[in-house]
């Protein structure tokens, strides 16, 4: 079912046995998993189910720290959330990412990998990619001409990724939950301030505003925040009213450990071996590429040079001249033209423009890295509103030595690896190899990955969430999507973005029962 907010009456309460606040790539999966169900669902979306202006605005906050993009071009506010310009990459997070790591502060997560593998393949058929086959060896099998670099295991390896369409899942999604009898989905809903008990221990209502003044409640035994990572946390501090820091906040730990993915042009290959090997594995054509490889360097290189994990992508093109192809995905100008547009670029005419000779010799290096968990880089909020009268956010990017040190180790190991193999030489980026307290250089830039703010943990000093997602302290609320990471991983998150949201479901549905 489908209601527009702003056709209620002011006043009105809304009840129901689950609410979720966001209908991105988290409350939509969520939704879907509650479809037949039998329990009254209610899903909450600010916008409607297109792009429209002043609901953006919302989004708009205050950069402060490092430079970054403008938070409202960073993420999408309608039905579909920022899936809405997702480029469709997917990968899984490594063993090492959940593990703790004693030369990466506040590394660890309390679950594992083998806890995410049952819903990985779920999560799958959510996205719309291929089969749950993540090593190289398996895509080989399915196409010989993906051959992976012969580099030694103990060293580096070839990294998997597979592609969705992308899966807009406002789009794709749309009619089924609309048409489902259990999933109420109420859009132009923006919630205001999430309502606490006296003591601030459990949730009473969602208090939603709409732009025509009026005021409406939500009230569910469970609620689920599922918005973005920045505004989950924008929102758990400006719910206030009983908690003067802010709900789930007593330890001054939400919107801190604000994490991105360090995405930045690094150098160049050139590939020295007569005949040169097969570069197939590591190619990639928007909208054409089913699976690629990346380079990475093995769990036992990254303890032994106590670094951060990386993954290395390989762009064809001249070692002089242009180092970029026409089609920039991510950069603040695709992003607006996306946001505005609500298109997807042409695949055959972005193919075209990617373009290169089958098997060529030189390769732009494009290096994809975690950011180390940093209590200093976080979300406030600003002292400014926004039109509905929410606090807009601020946020403080940091970054460490270790992020810096991570990309010059990360490069001599793999580059005199590709030389042993004698696969090619590598010519970095004079940044690259300078010291680890040096500036960064003014290409830094991030993913538009935002995860980390109200970080799991089973410690409530040192998390706001525990293993199953629920805020500690609070006995009915729980927060979906990237958000709960404590750390990056080196891979986009919405594939394991997906995964704890089905797993989290599954939880909630057995609370139930």
């Amino acid at each position: 079912m489908h209601t527009d907010a702003r056709t209620l009456e002011n006043g009105s309460v809304v009840a129901g046995d689950l609410c979720i606040v966001g209908a991105g790539a988290a409350g939509i999966a969520m939704a879907l998993e509650w479809i037949g169900a039998e329990r009254r669902v209610l899903l909450l979306e600010g916008g409607g189910f297109d792009y429209e202006p002043r609901m953006q605005e919302l989004y708009r906050g205050e950069i402060a720290g490092l430079p970054y993009f403008p938070l409202e071009a960073a993420r999408l506010h309608y039905f579909g959330g920022t899936t809405g310009h997702w480029a469709g990459f997917c990968s899984t997070f490594d063993a090492l990412d959940f593990e703790r790591r004693d030369w990466v502060p506040h590394s660890g997560w309390p679950i594992g990998r083998a806890d995410l593998d049952p819903f990985y393949p779920r999560a799958h058929q959510v996205l719309g990619i291929g089969p749950y086959e993540w090593e190289a060896e398996q895509w080989r099998r399915r196409d010989p001409a993906l051959v992976p670099f012969a580099l030694d295991p103990k060293i580096a390896w070839t990294k998997m990724w597979q592609f969705s369409a992308p899966a807009r899942l406002g789009t794709l999604y749309r009619e089924q939950i609309v048409g489902a009898s259990d999933v109420h989905l109420f859009t132009h809903a923006n919630v205001v301030e999430i309502e606490a008990n006296e003591g601030a221990t459990a949730i009473e209502g969602m208090r939603v505003r709409t732009f025509e003044g009026k005021e409406l409640r939500f009230r569910a035994p469970r609620y689920v925040l599922a918005c973005s990572t920045i505004q989950n946390a924008r929102l758990l501090l400006a719910s206030n009213a009983r908690a003067t820091a802010g709900l789930g906040n007593g330890n001054d730990l939400v919107g801190r450990y604000f994490m991105e993915h360090l995405e930045m042009p690094s150098g160049n290959l050139v590939l020295t071996r007569t005949p040169a090997p097969a570069t197939r594995m590591y190619a990639f054509e928007f909208g054409r590429t089913k699976a690629r490889g990346e380079m990475a360097l093995s769990p036992e290189v990254q303890r032994e040079r106590r670094i951060l994990n990386a993954t290395v992508s390989l762009e064809p093109a001249p070692l002089e001249g242009a180092a970029q192809s026409t089609f920039q995905w991510g950069t603040p100008e695709v992003v607006e033209r996306m946001r505005t547009q609500r298109v997807v670029p042409d695949a055959a005419a972005t193919a075209d423009s990617m373009a290169v000779r089958a098997e060529p010799r030189t390769f732009h290096l494009m290096t994809r890295q975690e950011q180390a968990p940093n209590p200093d880089s976080r979300v406030t909020l600003s002292g400014d509103r926004d039109a509905l009268g929410v606090p807009r956010a601020r946020l403080d990017w940091r970054l460490t030595e270790l992020d810096r040190r991570s990309f010059r180790d990360f490069y001599e190991v793999l580059g005199r690896e590709m030389g042993r193999a004698g696969i090619g030489r590598m010519q970095m980026r004079d940044w690259v190899m300078e010291r680890a307290d040096a500036p960064w250089p003014s290409s830094l830039g991030g993913g538009w990955h935002h995860m980390g703010t109200t970080r799991m943990h089973p410690d409530p000093k040192r998390g706001v969430v525990d293993a199953s997602c629920r805020v500690h302290g609070i006995g009915n609320l729980w927060i979906a999507g990237a958000a709960v990471y404590p750390t990056a991983g080196c891979v986009n998150p919405t594939l394991t973005l997906v995964a704890l949201t089905l797993r989290l479901s599954d939880h909630l549905k057995s609370a139930t029962a």
